[in-house]
């Protein structure tokens, strides 16, 4: 008997040791205890309701006392519900029928299937106990980031664990692609999203979300920090480019100047953590014309007529500055684009000297809708723009078919027979000769 006392009092020190790791308060576990110690003696005698149990944590001890009814000698129907007189007097000299009397019952001696069972029930509430836990307290903190050992990598995402053990995924796809994580290395990343389907909690977290490059700022920034400076919009393509909007409630503080650092100290540990991500940090402002202009730097807008309604703006600018706009591979218009949430169409402002000149537009009946879009899409809106180019260039920047780009030469250059650009092919030339000996356009 005193082995199975010794047992029980075991699982109550576990419990203890349980509370000071995984952070349950007192309340908590007493009320876990109680439980199971009821759920076992409802299982025995059918009913737990006449028993107190009184438990102590910090002493590791606890005590069970049954309250039954007294009832006359041989008239004993239930004896966890009731008592014979005989009986009861030995516990009180006092007591008569009908009376409620209480002893001290002892868990060790309803048996070692009872302290068995006693052990299941405390190791199954425990381990809900602890998921209800680990997922209150991540779902509170969602959007915040946190450091995480990596202790899994695979292929489609990487296990991490916390300081007290519990995973967190890292997906493939919220892993900046040119991630790249060892086992034991430290990841920081923020937390996205958390859920708990059957009792079981899946924190996710990721490094492609615009709110783990707010963070970051949040971090190497007081400013933002202390509220003097507000990040108004963020657009991203994870790894290659970032632009941010800013701006500052105290005329006394460069918002974009803060942000970046002196000789760039504190944008420089963001990028390094973003794997060299370029970052554009912009003034913000609630004129949507100048914010535009803003969005599209490095390049300079000679004009610009924006549509509010229909959230489009058209922003002409000298042919120089059209590369610039746009960007290596379309990337600094999309981000423009995603910064400012108006689609943009970038223009080549059209001199003087150029007014021979003729919109695409005007070639819908030679030229297909879809190879037009993806020309304007490098800024060549003009019949001249796009025979200044090398077809090269075009094919590789629009991703344009070899034959698409011959047949709009061909279709360009008759209009301007003695303007075709030097860049294009002979082969385009002699097309074009002999579209003017009775072919038809093929674009």
């Amino acid at each position: 008997m005193a082995r199975r006392k010794e047992e029980t009092i075991s699982m109550i020190d576990t419990l203890a040791e349980f509370k000071d790791l995984k952070n349950i308060d007192k309340e908590t576990m007493i009320n876990v205890l109680e439980e199971s110690f009821r759920n076992v003696i409802a299982k025995m005698f059918g009913t737990d309701e006449n028993y107190d149990i009184i438990i102590n944590p910090e002493k590791g001890d606890f005590e069970i006392w049954r309250n039954r009814t007294v009832v006359p000698d041989g008239r004993l129907e239930d004896p966890n519900l009731q008592v014979t007189l005989s009986e009861a007097r030995e516990m009180d000299p006092d007591c008569e029928v009908d009376e409620e009397v209480t002893d001290e019952v002892y868990f060790e001696k309803f048996g070692r299937r009872a302290i068995l069972n006693l052990r299941q029930t405390l190791a199954s509430k425990i381990l809900e106990l602890q998921k209800d836990s680990l997922y209150s307290r991540y779902k509170e903190h969602i959007g915040t980031i946190v450091s995480a050992e990596v202790y899994q990598i695979w292929k489609k995402e990487i296990l991490l664990l916390d300081d007290d053990g519990n995973e967190l995924l890292l997906p493939k796809q919220e892993q900046i692609p040119s991630d790249f994580f060892r086992k034991g290395e430290a990841a920081r990343a923020v937390i996205k999203d958390v859920t708990n389907d059957n009792n079981n909690p899946r924190i996710v977290l990721s490094r492609t979300s615009n709110v783990f490059l707010q963070r970051l700022f949040e971090l190497e920034v007081p400013e933002i920090n202390d509220g003097l400076i507000t990040i108004k919009a963020i657009a991203r393509i994870p790894g290659e480019r970032a632009k941010i909007a800013v701006e500052s409630y105290d005329d006394r503080i460069d918002p974009v100047g803060a942000c970046v650092g002196m000789k760039g100290s504190r944008i420089r540990g963001i990028v390094h953590e973003l794997r060299n991500e370029n970052i554009d940090v912009v003034n913000y402002t609630s004129n949507t014309s100048l914010f535009i202009q803003r969005a599209l730097s490095p390049a300079k807008v000679s004009s610009i007529r924006v549509n509010e309604e229909d959230r489009t703006a058209e922003v002409f600018l000298h042919p120089d500055e059209v590369s610039l706009a746009i960007g290596k591979g379309g990337m600094n218009i999309k981000l423009a684009c995603m910064l400012t949430e108006h689609k943009i169409d970038v223009f080549r402002d059209i001199d003087d000297a150029d007014e021979e000149d003729i919109y695409l537009d005007e070639f819908i009946d030679e030229i297909d809708r879809w190879v037009i879009d993806a020309l304007k899409s490098l800024g060549c809106n003009t019949a001249k723009s796009v025979l200044a180019m090398s077809p090269e260039d075009i094919m590789e920047r629009a991703d344009l078919e070899e034959q698409t780009v011959r047949d709009v030469y061909r279709v360009l250059a008759a209009e301007f027979e003695e303007e075709v650009d030097r860049n294009a092919p002979e082969e385009n030339i002699a097309d074009t000769n002999a579209g003017e000996s009775g072919e038809e356009p093929q674009a």
